[in-house]
């Protein structure tokens, strides 16, 4: 018989737990109970037919009946005559509720914290009220967060970094794994003008709040001996702040860009060159360097339709950027040492060439094959060498 059970009452009270409505309550938040739990019993036929069935479910109702309350309805049935039947089903308080599902020390613990915040940020009641299992899985860190909010209270933007805080127990790998947390409590305690709304996700962390961040580093290497950096004769692989390497104006007419490191490290001699190691979908690193707007700039991805998206990504700072090694006759050429894409980029990509589009929407419609891609240091090291001397004879400027 399809009749609510006690395990289907718990588990309806179950989900007011896991949406943090039974916890809120202890913040200040609505009030839900009492509560009527939805109940589904038998109906008059049934009565009849199946009374044994009707007994046995009445029992079960009634020998769980410790944490809720059972609402009786009289019913005079003719053949019967007159019985008590369950019609309703409330849960009268918290600690009922609590009972019921075995949640009491967990709630016990919240209210503790919930005191600690009253206590020492009342302002972010709101957020526990609001994330209440959150707050319950950071219970052994809530004091240090809390103590976190407090500081940056009394010491706003403070201009140093995550690494300088010097509290008992804080340090910054701990802060920077709460860093969501941490924002989302910022953001009510600090004033507006406290913070840079410019910056958002993890990634805008320390800049949003004023913390020092750690400089973006730039690692390259100079494809010409005549334009070395450093006095030694040593390979000129040099890896510098991004602010640094902004002001650096290398003499060089070109530069290769590429995302691999064997191909960084063995990338050849070219004249009035350099090679940067790339970064993947990031170039915050290179956006603020104006002098590279007049270098001839060559980017050297995978044979992918990630590679062509990081491309893409890639003329948003640059638009004069062209590709190196991203064409058909590279792909085709090393049919031998192709691999498969585990999860291909499906977006439509504005910023390549007619060439580099058709490449891609091929790679993207798998017309050449399933998912197929090749990794740029697979590529034959004397197809390289070549593929640079036939620019040459191009006259790069």
């Amino acid at each position: 018989m399809n009749w609510t059970t006690p395990a289907e009452l718990k588990a309806q009270v179950q989900k007011l737990w896991d949406r943090g409505l039974l916890l809120s309550t202890l913040t200040g938040g609505e009030e839900i109970f009492p509560r009527r739990l939805t109940l589904k019993g038998p109906d008059s036929r049934q009565l009849s037919d199946s009374f044994s069935e009707v007994r046995d479910w009445i029992a079960r109702l009634s020998g769980s009946a410790k944490q809720y309350r059972i609402v009786w309805r009289s019913i005079n049935h003719r053949i019967l005559g007159a019985n008590e039947i369950p019609t309703e089903i409330w849960i009268d308080s918290l600690d009922d509720a609590l009972g019921l599902i075995g949640k009491r020390r967990e709630a016990e613990q919240f209210a503790a914290l919930v005191a600690l915040t009253r206590k020492c940020q009342p302002a972010l009641l709101p957020w526990l009220g609001k994330r209440p299992l959150r707050t319950l899985e950071l219970a052994e860190e809530w004091p240090r967060i809390l103590e976190i909010v407090t500081w940056l209270q009394k010491n706003p933007r403070p201009g140093i970094y995550l690494r300088q805080i010097d509290r008992p127990g804080v340090h910054s790998k701990f802060i920077e794994g709460q860093r969501g947390v941490l924002g989302e409590l910022f953001d009510l305690v600090l004033p507006m003008e406290e913070i840079d709304t410019t910056a958002t996700g993890a990634g805008g962390f320390c800049r949003r709040y004023g913390f020092r961040d750690k400089p973006l580093r730039v690692r390259f290497r100079i494809l010409d001996s005549k334009l070395a950096q450093l006095q030694t004769e040593t390979d000129q692989d040099i890896t510098v702040t991004q602010a640094t390497f902004a002001k650096l104006e290398i003499a060089v007419r070109r530069v290769f860009i590429t995302e691999n490191e064997i191909n960084f490290l063995a990338f050849p001699e070219v004249p009035q060159a350099m090679v940067i190691f790339g970064a993947g979908y990031g170039f915050e690193n290179f956006s603020g360097v104006d002098w590279l707007h007049g270098r001839k700039i060559y980017y050297w991805g995978d044979i992918d339709t990630h590679g062509f998206a990081i491309l893409n990504q890639f003329r948003g700072f640059f638009p004069h950027a062209a590709s190196f090694l991203m064409d058909q006759q590279t792909f085709l050429e090393h049919q031998a040492l192709w691999g498969a894409e585990p999860s291909p980029e499906t977006g439509i990509l504005t910023r390549l060439t007619t060439e580099e589009s058709a490449l891609y929407l091929q790679l993207r419609m798998n017309e050449l094959g399933g998912q197929l891609r090749l990794e740029q240091e697979k590529i034959g090291f004397e197809w390289l060498v070549e593929s640079l001397q036939t620019l040459d004879m191009k006259g790069m400027e």
